[in-house]
């Protein structure tokens, strides 16, 4: 039988799922990207996160953190990680799930994740709140395995450099989400037209 074919599980057959959409979710640290893909999927019934930071933090001795040096060592395990991201995205949306990925991602680097999904439904986001808002969510973050401020460097860093323009020209849908509730952006997003 095929995967795509009908399952035998407990005496009762269960019809196969078809595949689910793969959100993208980008912005800066404080943007909110966690929390809003948490809330998305919500109103979904089958659902999967995969923050590619958390994918990071399962490495035991010798993580590379981001900084505004650079390094290639940081660079790899980046790039291990959104591999990571993306195959585990692709399995699940196969089995019908609503996957959300969220990184600081910049137009091209959907490019690493893309040959993962052919015949995906891909949708792509950046979540812009502007700078003051994105330091302010940053501040008050708890449950990182380093000190928020050491992101602050590099949120500003980062402000001048995801531009919504550049985003919406390589196919990004952008919401501006610095005045919204969680549940506003998250209404925004939902409402986002995919062609």
């Amino acid at each position: 039988m095929s995967p795509r074919g009908p399952t035998r599980e407990g005496g009762r057959v269960h019809p196969p799922h078809a595949p689910g959409p793969v959100w993208v979710i980008s912005g800066s640290p404080g943007a909110g990207k966690s929390t809003v893909a948490r809330a998305l999927l919500g109103h979904f019934s089958l659902g999967l996160h995969l923050p590619v930071d958390d994918l990071r933090d399962f490495v035991v001795s010798g993580i590379a953190h981001p900084s505004l040096e650079e390094n290639p060592e940081t660079a790899r395990q980046f790039r291990l990680a959104r591999t990571a991201a993306a195959q585990t995205a692709r399995l699940y949306a196969g089995a019908g799930f609503t996957v959300v990925v969220d990184d600081v991602l910049w137009p091209a680097d959907l490019a690493l994740f893309t040959p993962h999904w052919a015949e995906l439904d891909v949708r792509p986001v950046l979540l812009a709140p502007g700078l003051e808002v994105a330091q302010g969510r940053n501040a008050g973050r708890i449950g990182k395995p380093f000190a928020p401020d050491l992101l602050a460097p590099l949120i500003t860093a980062l402000a001048p450099a995801l531009r919504p323009d550049e985003f919406r020209a390589a196919g990004w849908q952008i919401v501006e989400n610095g005045e919204q509730s969680v549940a506003e952006t998250v209404e925004a997003v939902l409402a986002l037209r995919w062609t």
